[in-house]
């Protein structure tokens, strides 16, 4: 098969994944939401955020990461040169994490199956955005390559973690004044 068409489905498999972790992200902070809801509208709506996030692991986020991964690996073999470049080796224990993340939110929909999720609500959103560090992780190791110092790439990551972080807090401070 073409390297280029490889790519192709490599990155699209990718997209397919990180849209299906942030919309389960979501799901979970909507889910936990709920639970502040009078009894009957609480099962309700988590009946349905459960359906939802079942729908979205299973449909779209695990067959993503495993096309994702069976096309990486498979660009690795057609082109194996790759693996001993240190962005290369950088970018994969990214996605290993990714899995792992992916794992983890697989953990949390198990809670949710049992009926609660043991994270609150604003570690949920924190969670969340740790796909989108990831993401940015990721992406921009495949696209600036060495084009980028590791110090600099260190200090970007921090600072849109802790913007991010920020944005929660005041998001956060947000809600509670109005429920005051």
């Amino acid at each position: 098969m073409n390297y280029l068409v490889l790519k192709t489905i490599h990155i699209i498999s990718v997209v397919a994944w990180f849209a299906g972790l942030f919309y389960v992200g979501r799901l979970f902070i909507y889910f936990k939401e709920a639970a502040a809801y009078e009894p009957k509208k609480k099962e309700i709506l988590q009946d349905q955020f459960l359906l939802m996030t079942k729908r979205c692991m299973y449909i779209i986020t695990w067959p993503s990461l495993i096309i994702s991964t069976f096309f990486g690996l498979y660009m690795l073999h057609k082109n194996p040169s790759l693996i001993y470049l240190n962005w290369m080796i950088v970018k994969l224990v990214f996605v290993t994490v990714l899995i792992v993340y992916t794992a983890y939110c697989q953990k949390i929909l198990l809670q949710m199956m049992k009926g609660s999720i043991k994270f609150s609500d604003f570690k949920l959103r924190l969670w969340n955005e740790f796909a989108t560090l990831l993401l940015i992780s990721i992406v921009s190791l495949a696209i600036l390559k060495t084009a980028l110092s590791w110090v600099k790439a260190v200090v970007v990551f921090l600072l849109i973690g802790i913007i991010l972080f920020t944005l929660i807090k005041l998001y956060k401070k947000y809600i509670n004044s109005k429920t005051d």
